[in-house]
């Protein structure tokens, strides 16, 4: 599917190194777009950005942190000074604390500091970017945000605070859809169950008997930021396989 809309606007996305943030990016310059992949990997973040322009896009590489307001603001900034606006943003950066602090023995043996990383970045940091761009958003009187929350954030799951932050995603993105109507701006949630961003991911069960490929979910995402999904707002959408309605079969 073609988006001819995308052409002359700005993309953004926190953790836009990888995975589904950097395959949006690719698609978005592949229309156009002029993107800006945001990740605190400084050196994959530009090699990301590096392939990209190779290729024939437009693209600029940010190494911030999610948890600091100040490097989002700088990167808001960066955006608009090289592009002159921000249409779209993707919240991704984010991840499991006990995988990522190679934690195991569940929620209580999880130290607080993990604790606090893992609700920092899987929710604080989307809603400092959020208030990064709104500004920005409200003057073009025109933007999205994606909010990228997980099956966990509606069926629950062990790590307490991973299923609390993308469960806050959710909420996330109606309080903003909310804030931004009046704006032009919309606002929603993408909750995959297991993609294939990780090989580990093949082994949670779903109905269709796979984990989701990554394109599968970010053509989701495409759409609802073009103009084919203008009437999307406050939402969350579900792109699980069905797992989320399965567990009377696992």
């Amino acid at each position: 599917m073609e988006y001819p809309e995308f052409k002359g606007k700005t993309a953004m996305a926190s953790g836009g190194a990888s995975g589904m943030a950097l395959l949006f990016l690719q698609k978005m310059a592949a229309e156009g777009a002029n993107v800006v992949l945001v990740d605190v990997n400084a050196e994959a973040v530009e090699a990301a950005a590096e392939d990209i322009r190779k290729k024939g896009g437009n693209a600029i590489a940010v190494q911030a942190d999610v948890r600091k307001y100040a490097d989002l603001e700088r990167a808001a900034k960066l955006a608009v000074e090289k592009f002159g606006r921000i249409d779209y943003l993707m919240n991704a950066a984010g991840g499991s604390s006990q995988r990522i602090w190679k934690q195991s023995g569940g929620f209580i043996n999880c130290t607080p500091e993990s604790i606090e990383w893992g609700i920092d970045v899987n929710l604080k940091g989307a809603v400092l970017f959020t208030r990064a761009v709104l500004g920005q958003m409200f003057e073009q009187h025109y933007g999205v945000i994606i909010n990228m929350g997980s099956i966990d954030g509606v069926t629950g799951a062990m790590g307490i605070d991973y299923t609390a932050a993308k469960c806050g995603m959710i909420g996330l993105s109606q309080g903003t859809a909310n804030y931004g109507a009046d704006h032009g701006v919309r606002s929603v949630c993408i909750s995959p169950g297991p993609v294939l961003t990780r090989a580990a991911m093949a082994n949670m069960r779903t109905l269709l008997g796979r984990a989701a490929e990554v394109e599968e979910v970010v053509n989701l995402i495409l759409y609802v930021c073009s103009d084919k999904g203008a009437f999307i707002t406050g939402c969350n959408y579900l792109i699980d396989g069905g797992r989320s309605c399965a567990a009377s079969r696992f």
